[in-house]
């Protein structure tokens, strides 16, 4: 695939998210219309993630029909050209009024995460990134902090119930322990980008599916930052831990954490690097 085929797919990317961004900011706005359902345990889905998830099918199909596409609520083939996207990433603070949720749209080529956009439909902020380009907010370059210090850092430690809760609250003890502050915003996709922009220094979850965070992890190696190989042990199908963070704290949050050690050197990413 060519340079040019990839730059029409990113700036597709981020039209469809400003899009289905509209669709989020009617329901957000009338959630009596919303009609949630429970999927699982504290696991909801809306009548915005079925209607952006239909809106963005029908684009791209119409767009690459080549292409194929994943997507949280409706599934889809993993082929070699692939778009995964979760249609609102943070449902549960979305259906509750809380406007920390956002559009998360990945394409995955060839074995790499080739463009990620995340978007936030109430701050107006789009977080996007080319492999290769860097990372932007609103067309302005972002990047990760550079904090080295425990006691300096803020981790966004995501919790997830197809994990066990007693892991969980171990991690948090680990990560108090060694002086890191934490906070849970239920939404990893906007966990991720707050990375790549600098607002907080890590994020990490013990458990999630690629339409969760393919696009926030080229953000934030696009940022500068680390992170652990996501697609590590078949991890792009049926899901994995993730770690990442500001580049000196890398050592001591795997220590804590326990994820991604075992990683190689090209998960670490300088901003815009190919």
């Amino acid at each position: 695939m060519t340079q040019d085929e990839i730059a029409s797919r990113y700036d597709l990317a981020q039209k469809l998210a400003r899009g289905a961004g509209e669709i989020a900011g009617v329901f957000f706005r009338k959630p009596t219309a919303l009609n949630v359902q429970e999927k699982g345990l504290h696991d909801l889905v809306t009548e915005a993630d079925l209607g952006i998830d239909r809106y963005l099918t029908d684009e791209l199909r119409r767009a690459f029909p080549c292409d194929s596409i994943v997507t949280e609520e409706s599934g889809g083939e993993w082929t070699d050209s692939v778009w995964v996207i979760d249609p609102l990433d943070g449902t549960q603070n979305f259906a509750r009024g809380i406007g920390h949720f956002a559009v998360s749209i990945a394409f995955h080529h060839a074995g790499r995460t080739e463009v990620g956009v995340v978007y936030n439909p109430v701050s107006g902020e789009m977080f996007a990134a080319r492999r290769g380009f860097g990372a932007y907010c609103n067309d302005e370059p972002i990047a990760v902090r550079q904090t080295a210090l425990p006691r300096e850092a803020v981790i966004d430690a995501g919790y997830s119930t197809q994990w066990p809760v007693g892991d969980y609250l171990a991690l948090l003890s680990r990560l108090t322990g060694a002086s890191y502050g934490f906070l849970q915003n239920g939404s990893a996709a906007m966990g991720l980008a707050h990375v790549a922009s600098g607002r907080i220094d890590g994020y990490c979850e013990l458990f999630l599916n690629s339409w969760d965070v393919l696009a926030g992890v080229l953000l934030v190696q696009e940022a500068g930052g680390w992170t652990s190989d996501f697609t590590a042990d078949d991890g792009l199908l049926r899901g994995n831990a993730i770690l990442a963070c500001a580049p000196l704290l890398r050592g001591s949050l795997q220590a804590v954490t326990e994820i991604g050690r075992t990683d190689q050197p090209e998960t670490i990413a300088a901003a815009g690097s190919p």
